[in-house]
């Protein structure tokens, strides 16, 4: 549109870092997380991208992110690392830890990450892209507060819990599967409530537990998880993993990351493995079965779309909305 903002890779970097440093986020925080949000834009998923910026501006003015908030690592035993976010960002605290986490999993075939006491983990995608990138697979597990009805339930008991996977290919191609538990983002729902559009009904639950096409029902009720029962026993999975192993918040108990002053404290798990440890030629062999099945079989490989959407905005640049760019541009500390 004619009056967006079109920004260059770096010139997106530095907006969502100086927005991040004025309102008090320590530079290496405000980096980890400014890095994080332009590669969820350039990968065509503005909802976690600089629109989410904006739930971490106000969080920070607001008091629910602890902004100079340095993450304290632990190692109990040589394969795994564990972060305590003390309040601040998932981000921050792996990308701290990243090097030695790449430097485990290649060392032993197989490490684990945690961090609990945390903001919003953002897009999951991103720490397990990150990991694949280094020629590692990558699995990634996150909780949130309660938005997402459990099985047999109206009431939310999870959050939408998402889990991520990403695995090598040639060149710097990657695989990558993001999805929530839930048959939507939150993030999708209060995108159309913001624009005043309906929702699928497939989506949530009112407070009565009827379905809805209401955003703002929606919110007030619950999400619903894809495919039923399943859906939700994966979510319980997730919220084992991710809050049970980590020691972060149980969604229940996890206070909203838009509200209060209070961090969600909630964890992340990320599990490490390096694929030439276990079979020969893995990138090779999964790039060849990768191009078998988009080839011969029709089959969308996920993943693939996100390096030439990123190498795409390298080139034309990242655009935002007017109003966006001026929002985000405008934040100060009170």
């Amino acid at each position: 549109m004619a009056d967006d903002v079109i920004l260059s890779i770096s010139e997106a970097i530095a907006l969502a870092k100086t927005a991040l440093t004025r309102v008090g986020m320590a530079e290496p925080a405000a980096m980890a997380l400014a890095h994080a949000t332009v590669e969820a834009e350039t990968a065509g998923k503005p909802t976690v991208g600089f629109a989410h910026l904006a739930d971490y501006l106000r969080s920070l003015v607001d008091g629910r992110i602890a902004g100079k908030a340095e993450p304290l690592l632990t190692s109990p035993v040589p394969a795994i690392l564990k972060c305590d976010a003390m309040g601040g960002v998932a981000q921050h605290g792996f990308s701290v830890a990243r090097e030695e986490l790449v430097s485990k999993a290649k060392t032993f075939g197989i490490a684990v990450f945690t961090i609990c006491n945390s903001y919003t983990t953002g897009e999951l995608g991103w720490y397990a892209a990150s990991l694949a990138s280094d020629g590692l697979v990558a699995i990634a597990a996150t909780n949130s507060h309660a938005v997402l009805a459990g099985a047999g339930s109206r009431t939310p008991v999870y959050g939408t819990n998402p889990l991520a996977f990403a695995a090598p290919l040639v060149g710097d191609d990657i695989l990558l599967i993001d999805q929530s538990s839930s048959a939507t983002a939150l993030v999708n729902v209060r995108d159309a409530a913001a624009r005043g559009a309906t929702i699928p009904d497939s989506w949530a639950i009112d407070q009565d537990g009827q379905p809805t096409t209401d955003p703002f029902a929606a919110i007030q009720g619950a999400l619903v998880a894809f495919g039923g029962s399943r859906g939700a026993n994966i979510a319980l999975m997730v919220e084992v993993i991710a809050a049970g192993l980590t020691g972060g918040n149980w969604s229940l108990d996890a206070p909203d990351f838009q509200a209060g002053e209070s961090s969600p404290g909630i964890g992340l798990f990320v599990l490490a493995l390096s694929p030439q440890l276990f079979a020969d030629h893995f990138s090779t062999r999964l790039s060849e079965q990768a191009a078998r099945l988009s080839t011969d079989y029709n089959v969308h490989i996920p993943g693939l779309d996100r390096r030439r959407r990123q190498r795409a905005a390298e080139s034309a640049g990242i655009r935002l909305p007017r109003q966006l760019f001026d929002s985000i541009s405008s934040f100060r500390r009170n």
